[in-house]
C-alpha cells in the first residue's frame, strides 16, 4: 500500500470511529452584554467539532433573570435558571452568573474561557461512561437504550433535551439593544424520562413520544439524551441524534 493510500485509509478509519460525547452547557441570556462572545464560542464548538475523537454536544440554556432589565429573551425559562442554581449549589458558588459554561456537569467557568474549555472537554472525554443508543421508530417516536453505567454510579436522572440551531433575534432593548444575535443548540425542551438506580437495575430502555412545536424547524433540531448523577451532577453518559 502506497503512502497516499495508507494516509487515506487511516483518515477514513479515524472518521469511522465513534466519537466520545461531551455535554457543554452554556447558561446565557440575550439581555446580557457579556454573553454574545460565549454564544459564538458554543456555535464554533458545535459546528467545527475541533477536538479529535470528541463529539461536543451543545446545550444553550437561556436563563430568565435578565428579563427584568428591559428585554424579554424569548428562549428563556425559569427551568434553566433553576438548573443553573442547582449547579451553583453543587459547585458551592456564592452566586451564579452569565455567561457560565458547565462541561459534563463536572466543571464550571466563564463562558468565554477558550483555554479552559479545551482542557475540560479533553478531561471529560477520559474514563468510563454509560453507553447510549438512540434511534427513531417514526417521525415522533424515539427508541432509547442505556447500559454499561460506570462503576460506582449512584441514582441518576435520565434527561431528554430537544435543541434547535440557526436561531436569530433582533434585540431592541436592554444591554444588547440594536444587535442581531445568533444562537446554536438552544434547548427548546428539557424533560425527565425517569431515573436509574444501579442497585436495582443498571440498564434502561424505552420508547418516548416526542412533542415538537410546529414553530421549530425540524431540520435544525437535535435530540440529546443524557444520564446525570442526582448528587454530584456529573453526566455519566450522553448521546445525540439529528431529526
Amino acid at each position: 500500500m502506497g503512502r497516499f493510500a495508507l494516509a487515506l485509509f487511516l483518515t477514513v478509519l479515524a472518521a469511522a470511529q465513534p466519537r466520545i460525547p461531551v455535554v457543554v452547557e452554556l447558561f446565557t441570556s440575550e439581555g446580557c452584554s457579556s454573553c454574545p462572545p460565549a454564544d459564538n464560542l458554543l456555535s464554533r464548538l458545535e459546528q467545527f467539532q475541533p477536538y479529535s475523537g470528541v463529539e461536543v454536544i451543545a446545550l444553550g440554556e437561556h436563563v430568565d433573570y435578565w428579563n427584568q432589565l428591559g428585554w424579554q429573551d424569548r428562549f428563556s425559562s425559569p427551568m434553566f435558571s433553576a438548573r443553573q442554581q442547582n449547579y451553583g449549589r453543587a459547585f458551592r458558588l456564592e452566586s451564579v452568573y452569565t455567561p457560565e459554561i458547565v462541561v459534563n456537569g463536572q466543571a464550571e467557568f466563564l463562558g468565554t474561557d477558550q483555554m479552559r474549555i479545551q482542557r475540560e472537554i479533553e478531561k471529560a472525554a477520559q474514563g468510563p461512561r454509560a453507553r447510549i443508543d438512540l434511534s427513531m421508530l417514526s417521525n415522533d417516536t424515539l427508541r432509547l437504550k442505556i447500559d454499561s453505567l460506570p462503576p460506582g454510579a449512584l441514582e441518576s436522572d435520565i434527561l431528554l433535551a430537544i435543541t434547535e440551531t440557526g436561531l436569530e433575534s433582533n434585540v431592541q432593548r436592554g444591554e444588547n439593544g440594536g444587535r442581531q444575535l445568533r444562537h446554536t443548540g438552544v434547548v427548546r425542551s428539557l424533560i425527565s424520562l425517569g431515573h436509574l438506580d444501579p442497585k436495582k437495575a443498571g440498564a434502561y430502555s424505552a420508547d418516548a413520544k416526542l412533542r415538537l412545536n410546529p414553530d421549530w424547524r425540524r431540520e435544525n433540531l437535535k435530540l440529546v439524551l443524557f444520564v446525570q448523577d442526582r448528587t454530584s451532577r456529573k453526566i455519566l453518559g450522553a448521546g445525540s441524534l439529528k431529526l
